[in-house]
């Protein structure tokens, strides 16, 4: 399947169109991880963005590609809820009209954030592919612009200069984790970092409920996928049946895919508190979850991006007094 190739070079490009806009997150060692598993163990703090995860840096470098009648326009966008947040916010920075689509699965606490932007909100069905059908309806009748999650030569772009931020910190870096939805995110990291290491091994890690990715690369093409409730909420949601940029470029640049259970999840989240002293949601957990369940090779130095922040407080609080993932908390009242 052809399509659209992010290089080095756009994301280098992407860089400086960002950094005044965003926060240059630290990557730290991890004394508990490094060890348990007995190699270095670093921790990409990118749950410290400003807006709680990662999906700033794309939105950014996506909304400076648009012409001035689009920017008067606005912009609408298809949202398990982080993106949703950061378009919400960089629109604001930037006076713009933002909707966005979100289906019923998204946690009413990222609704609220994303409200308190000032955005508009379309609850639109169960899964994401619903929500997007709202956006295409939008941008047909209103001529709003599309800024997509995760398909997109630009977002892909941006939130690639996170992995030029780890070469920088861990220059002997052998191994990347990295959380897997619709690829926007480590088809960027991963374009980064083997354009200037080759040999680093970049693993995608996911929930066993619903990974559209990884049921895509088995197929060998993009394909739809029942959408669950998880602890990773955030990496639900399909890849797109006509997906342009991410299917083609996680399926050469990444080396392994990693599926972890609910309580793999919970356990991430609870040891980043109890250990790291860092609040994150259960996407941003899945690279610790993996090393704690013993499912990542290790051979030298390893990075594990915590992607997120933005989990229900209510939820973080029975997660680390010994949640079971049998337990839920309602999406919204």
């Amino acid at each position: 399947m052809a399509g659209t190739f992010v290089t080095l070079t756009e994301i280098e490009a992407a860089r400086p169109v960002i950094a005044p806009h965003i926060l240059r997150t630290p990557t730290v060692p991890s004394v508990s991880l490094s060890e348990r598993m007995g190699q270095p163990v670093y921790l990409k703090l990118e749950h410290r963005q400003i807006t709680g995860a990662f999906k700033l840096r794309g939105v950014l470098n996506a909304l400076n590609r648009l012409t001035p009648d689009e920017r008067r326009r606005g912009v609408v966008t298809a949202s398990t809820g982080n993106h949703g947040r950061a378009l919400a916010y960089a629109a604001g920075l930037q006076a713009m009209r933002s909707i966005i689509c979100m289906s019923n699965l998204v946690p009413g606490n990222k609704v609220d954030e994303i409200r308190k932007l000032g955005a508009e909100i379309r609850i639109v069905g169960a899964s994401q592919d619903d929500a997007q059908e709202e956006v295409e309806e939008i941008v047909a009748q209103d001529g709003l612009a599309m800024i997509p999650p995760f398909d997109s030569a630009a977002i892909v772009a941006g939130q690639g200069t996170i992995g030029l931020e780890i070469i920088e910190d861990v220059p002997d870096v052998e191994t990347v984790l990295v959380p897997l939805s619709g690829g926007g995110l480590i088809a960027g990291i991963a374009a980064a970092i083997k354009g200037l290491k080759p040999r680093t091994r970049i693993i995608g890690i996911s929930m066993q409920n619903g990974a559209a990715m990884a049921a895509s690369l088995t197929a060998g093409h993009p394909v739809s996928v029942v959408e669950q409730q998880s602890l990773a909420d955030s990496l639900g949601g399909g890849i797109g049946l006509n997906n342009r940029v991410t299917f083609g470029m996680v399926r050469e640049l990444i080396d392994e895919i990693v599926l972890l259970s609910e309580e793999e999840i919970a356990a991430g989240i609870a040891h980043a508190y109890a250990h790291e002293r860092e609040i994150i949601e259960g996407a941003a957990a899945v690279g610790i979850g993996a090393l704690l369940a013993g499912k990542i090779r290790l051979q030298g130095p390893v990075v594990a991006l915590l992607s997120g922040r933005n989990i229900d407080m209510e939820q973080h609080r029975r997660i680390v007094a010994g949640y079971h993932p049998g337990e839920t908390v309602p999406c919204r009242a």
